[in-house]
């Protein structure tokens, strides 16, 4: 008989599981593949594989990412811990994957599928001179998450439990992220969810509208995402419209800092200087450091201040996670 393990834990994710392939690229490159600007794109194999083929003569960083998984690295570089939930193959990118996540001191438990169903999940991540990213995504076996793969066991171990909008785009995956919405429910497990994305926010308002107030105590968006899912467009009575569904949102906005919504109440806390050279990852950074403030009795605010710190950080470097251990700087940043 396997032994449960019932160690306390912070947070329970539940995301895409996909290699990040990093590129710094010039304007023109995203014009001449028709590519969304500051966007995602789904996209097959073939797709990417094009684009890759065009990043031939262009140094290629790789790293085990996706959105809530980069919030769960940002989590345990605070000093806090969790379990990450995402579908990776039997292939190498897949074992790279698990291995980085045990050596960040993050379970990841999820069996791996055959990799004659599909090869791990890959994100071309394409940084401009403007700091803005641009994905290109093929979902690979992420998309065959089901509701087999999330553990009401494990959900009980946790404070928090985190869903990424992202998954959103596949049936499987959706039933996935309610039944891990359920069960924390049921387990008096605290629900976060985060839009994840505009463009997801434009397809599924009125799923997300009822994910909200149905399963819902922490909304996690940028300010864009806010003004799209209510229709407002001034960012204040758009952040009081969200504040009305939950009881707690945060919407990034940028150098600004990020507006925080509790009881109803609205408080902008301010950002930290920083000369941007890549966005990518600074909203999973910002919700990683905010979960760990909330997972570690502090108030939205303080918390959010965290957030705040870490995203400043990450936009400055190349890529969507910082490097090394950073919990010997809460305390400081937050006092």
């Amino acid at each position: 008989m396997t032994a449960v393990n019932t160690q306390k834990l912070d947070v329970y994710g539940v995301g895409n599981a996909l290699v990040d392939i990093l590129a710094l690229v010039e304007e023109d490159f995203i014009t001449k593949y028709s590519l969304q600007k500051s966007g995602m794109t789904l996209m097959d194999a073939p797709t990417q594989g094009g684009i890759l083929a065009g990043l031939k003569n262009i140094s290629l960083k790789k790293r085990s990412g996706g959105s809530a998984a980069n919030s769960m690295i940002a989590i345990a570089q605070s000093g806090g811990t969790g379990i990450f939930v995402g579908k990776v193959a039997s292939d190498t990118n897949g074992a790279i994957y698990r291995q980085d996540m045990l050596d960040l001191k993050i379970e990841f438990n999820v069996a791996a599928a055959p990799t004659a169903d599909e090869p791990t999940g890959t994100c071309v991540v394409l940084t401009t001179p403007d700091a803005e990213r641009t994905m290109c995504t093929n979902l690979g076996t992420s998309v065959n998450l089901s509701v087999s793969d999330i553990d009401p066991e494990e959900i009980k171990r946790c404070k928090y439990s985190y869903v990424e909008g992202y998954l959103w785009t596949g049936e499987s995956t959706k039933q996935a992220c309610i039944k891990a919405m359920e069960d924390s429910q049921r387990a008096g497990v605290k629900v976060c969810f985060t839009f994840s994305d505009q463009f997801l926010v434009d397809m599924f308002a009125d799923d997300f509208r009822g994910v909200l107030s149905n399963y819902c105590d922490v909304v996690f968006c940028n300010a864009d995402e806010a003004r799209s899912f209510t229709g407002i467009d001034s960012l204040e009575k758009s952040a009081a419209k969200i504040g009305e569904l939950v009881e707690t949102a945060f919407i990034t906005n940028g150098k600004d800092g990020c507006l925080v919504v509790h009881n109803k109440q609205i408080i902008t806390v301010p950002g930290f200087p920083a000369t941007a050279i890549d966005t990518v990852g600074a909203g999973d950074a910002f919700a990683g450091g905010t979960l760990y403030g909330l997972t570690h009795g502090y108030e939205p605010t303080k918390a959010a201040l965290w957030g705040n710190y870490l995203a400043s950080n990450v936009v400055q470097i190349q890529g969507p996670r910082l490097e090394g251990t950073w919990s010997d700087k809460v305390e400081q940043i937050i006092k």
